[in-house]
């Protein structure tokens, strides 16, 4: 397994956040695999475009192609930013800075031998971040604003966590493969990989919709860890006044927002309900059969039924 090695400092100073950068670089691995139902309309809808444009472009598909491992993707493309919620271009300043041997150097640490036009191009980081960009303003940026306040009500139910439960309750929500060892030791995951020294340095944990956790670093002094969140596709809709009658005002809520997989985290900080409002609420909606559940690692989601999402959307 994996470890942060970390001190009283880098706790103190850690910080969540997010990322335009690691948010794109998500949506580019989510295109290439396999993917939860929750992100299959998602997918389906920006599948074609995608495809189409790597197709057209030779250089591209031998980045794809050779930029992600099954437990590492290339460094030039992870890179944490220097500070939370930057735009997409600030963050990518630092991987346009870098010439073609550094970006063939990591991308020989995921795959060798390189396939040729890699080796014969020049200008390959300005590929790279061209074909960023493409997938932020096709897949990404369109749905930014409900994105970031996913994100952002995440962070802030995370953050309030800290205070109730300390560094050990926050690390339980990261991942099934995160927690905390005792003695200044942070799993991160569970690939065999040496220890990383992170004390006194900077540490950030990066929300955003991936389907695991993932580590990043900008040596020698900042490092991150991106964790998923749950609702990327939750629905901002309010209930109709009939479904507010047959079901109460808040369980109506609850049951729209479960138009995809949501947590009780999420509910939570989006809600403003109490931990205990919110998980009455659902027992009593999974009870009718208007909800559905399944435990995702440490954390449990909900969605609606056939039944629920007929009885959600009947008009008013």
């Amino acid at each position: 397994m994996s470890e942060f090695l970390v001190d009283a400092d880098t706790l103190a100073n850690a910080r969540f956040g997010t990322s335009q950068l690691t948010e794109t670089v998500s949506a580019l691995k989510l295109l290439r695999a396999p993917v939860e139902p929750w992100f299959r309309p998602w997918k389906d809808a920006h599948s074609a475009a995608f495809q189409a444009a790597v197709a057209a472009n030779p250089v591209w598909k031998a980045l794809l192609d050779s930029a992600f491992g099954r437990s590492w993707v290339a460094d030039f493309l992870t890179v944490p930013p220097l500070e939370p919620d930057l735009t997409l271009e600030a963050e990518l300043a630092y991987l346009t800075s870098l010439d073609d041997d550094h970006i063939r150097a990591d991308l020989s640490v995921v795959r060798t031998p390189l396939p040729s036009v890699l080796v014969s191009s020049s200008g390959l980081a300005a590929e790279a971040a061209e074909l960023l960009r493409w997938v932020w303003r096709t897949t990404v940026e369109p749905d930014w604003p409900r994105r970031l306040r996913v994100l952002q009500a995440d962070i802030v139910s995370r953050t309030s966590r800290l205070s109730e439960q300390g560094w050990s309750g926050v690390l339980r929500g990261l991942g099934p493969d995160v927690r905390w060892l005792g003695d200044g030791r942070i799993q991160v995951n569970r690939w065999d990989y040496p220890v990383t020294d992170v004390r006194g340095r900077d540490l950030m944990f990066i929300a955003a919709h991936t389907q695991r956790v993932n580590v990043s670093w900008r040596l020698p002094d900042r490092f991150a860890l991106t964790y998923a969140v749950t609702g990327i596709f939750a629905t901002t809709a309010t209930p109709g006044e009939p479904l507010v009658q047959l079901l109460g005002r808040n369980r109506a809520r609850i049951l729209v927002e479960a138009a995809e997989p949501v947590s009780t985290t999420l509910l939570v900080a989006t809600t403003g309900l109490s931990l205990a409002t919110i998980s009455d609420h659902l027992r009593v909606l999974t009870d009718a059969g208007l909800l559905e559940r399944r435990r995702s690692g440490r954390s449990v989601l909900y969605w609606q039924s056939d039944t629920g999402r007929r009885v959600a959307q009947r008009p008013g």
